[in-house]
């Protein structure tokens, strides 16, 4: 019931937002800069984008690339996420160059510093990431780059959440090449590897 709530709140919030960018678009009103619109996204994504949110990811220090091409998924409908699709469908061109170019310049999250290290679950993580090469792409510090996304420090729940969706096929993105490197990864192991990447050290191995 919490997270359909915190979905309600979300939803609410998203809608509003599209509505505002709908009447700014206006040639009669003053369209507001991108950092004034982003403040409306912080209400589920967190204050300078590094969410506190269940479920709702970091934005900060997404590449432009990355966030351009998630931004124009959700306003094409190609990505199965009706509040962000909303409100992405109000979104020119110019917005998302826009917006993609200010997430990318965000300071990204940093490790957590409120939880206990579990050494176990760490070493899990560490040789599912050697075992499954997650470096080739993602980079060996996990910071991604280009059209591959950031890792290092997302939200452990958001992480597993949306491993598991890849693994299962439920979620499919420009290309299937997350559905096939998670495929050989047991469903039970997918929370050890979630759980590395958002503890992940600031030197990584």
């Amino acid at each position: 019931m919490r997270l359909q709530r915190i979905a309600g709140r979300c939803a609410a919030v998203l809608t509003a937002l599209h509505l505002a960018w709908a009447a700014t678009s206006s040639a009669a009103q003053p369209i507001a800069s991108i950092q004034e619109r982003f403040a409306a996204c912080m209400t589920c994504h967190g204050e300078g984008g590094r969410s506190t949110q269940a479920l709702t990811p970091s934005l900060a220090g997404q590449h432009s690339f990355y966030a351009i091409t998630q931004l124009f998924l959700f306003r094409e409908g190609r990505r199965g996420n009706p509040a962000m699709s909303a409100v992405a469908k109000g979104m020119s061109d110019d917005d998302l160059r826009g917006f993609s170019d200010f997430i990318a310049k965000l300071p990204p999250p940093l490790p957590p510093t409120d939880a206990t290290i579990d050494a176990q679950r760490m070493a899990r993580g560490v040789t599912l990431v050697q075992q499954n090469r997650c470096a080739s792409c993602h980079g060996a510090d996990f910071s991604g780059g280009k059209q591959v996304p950031r890792l290092a420090h997302q939200r452990e729940d958001y992480l597993t959440q949306t491993l598991a969706e890849f693994r299962a096929g439920k979620r499919v993105g420009y290309t299937s090449a997350m559905n096939d490197a998670l495929s050989g990864i047991p469903p039970e192991a997918i929370p050890d590897l979630a759980y590395y990447l958002a503890h992940l050290p600031k030197a990584a191995p």
